[in-house]
């Protein structure tokens, strides 16, 4: 059994009680819990197996959502079906590809996953840490020696299955910026079939100006393109001050595989996932556009 050494369960209160807990963490290897869907995920994958205590912060007061013109600030045990609920996911073009992607799983997982547990598990498979990365959304953690900070997501995406928090730190907060301009965003996923995890996703923000010029451009692929989900400097290059014709949407389709390093799986191959990417990406750059004002 992979949690063989599991001794001792916490179910904190407060985030303050949360990080007094994880301040130990040098005397014991702890694992913190939100929603806790990836939990047989880890544990399938040999990754528990040092675990000696859990700890719950589903009841830490956590679940606070600020939306505003300051943009959007989702705490970390904020669910899925939560996120999905507010008027402007629902509505706002900027921030169509986040509700795109909260659509794909089950309602069982969209009422138990959390926001700040999909971020840490550092999944490259996921869907939403795709969509957050094409939003540009800030990790904010506390705890640790710093106290507080905050890390743009590709840095806080350290590896496969590895985030950046520092021993006793834990994710309080994702914090999406407000849109600029005339933008929108989408996301598209393949899968083997229903509620799989992805083969390749692709998420897109862009924004335009007057001319229907690209003023700004974030494409994000994920789905074991590589060790996390990524953001391509190469079509980003591509997009901004371009015309956003379909030229310029194929070449910066075909741009991505500058910046990815497939792997290959029980779901597809390397090779596979590289060429599929090319053709996800491009569909999404059209979703996007026609998302535009």
């Amino acid at each position: 059994m992979a949690l063989h050494k599991l001794r001792e369960f916490h179910a904190p209160k407060s985030m303050q009680e949360a990080i007094a807990i994880l301040g130990r963490s040098q005397e014991a290897d702890m694992l913190v819990l939100a929603g806790g869907t990836f939990l047989h995920g880890l544990e399938a994958r040999g990754l528990l197996s040092d675990v000696e205590e859990l700890v719950d912060i589903s009841r830490a007061g956590l679940d606070g959502i600020r939306d505003d013109d300051q943009g959007l600030l989702v705490g970390a045990t904020v669910t899925f079906a939560q996120l999905q609920s507010l008027p402007s996911v629902q509505c706002a073009s900027r921030l169509a590809g986040l509700a795109d992607a909260l659509a794909y799983p089950p309602a069982q997982i969209r009422n138990t996953a959390t926001i700040g547990g999909c971020v840490s598990a550092s999944c490259p498979f996921f869907d939403v840490p795709t969509a957050l990365l094409a939003l540009g959304a800030v990790v904010r953690a506390n705890g640790g020696e710093s106290g507080e900070r905050q890390l743009a997501l590709p840095d806080f995406l350290a590896g496969l299955f590895v985030n950046s928090l520092e021993p006793g730190e834990l994710v309080s907060s994702v914090f999406i910026p407000p849109g600029v301009g005339n933008c929108a965003s989408a996301f598209i996923k393949l899968e083997g079939n229903a509620n799989d995890l992805a083969i390749v996703n692709a998420a897109v923000h862009l924004s335009v100006d007057g001319e229907r010029n690209c003023t700004d451009a974030r494409v994000a692929i994920g789905g074991g393109v590589a060790e996390t989900a990524v953001l391509s400097a190469s079509a980003r290059k591509l997009l901004i001050g371009s015309k956003l014709d379909m030229t310029t949407l194929q070449a910066a389709s075909n741009a991505v595989t500058a910046d990815i390093n497939p792997m290959s799986d029980h779901r597809a191959s390397a090779e596979y996932r590289g060429a599929v990417a090319k053709v996800i990406v491009r569909r999404t750059l059209e979703r996007a556009i026609a998302r535009l004002a």
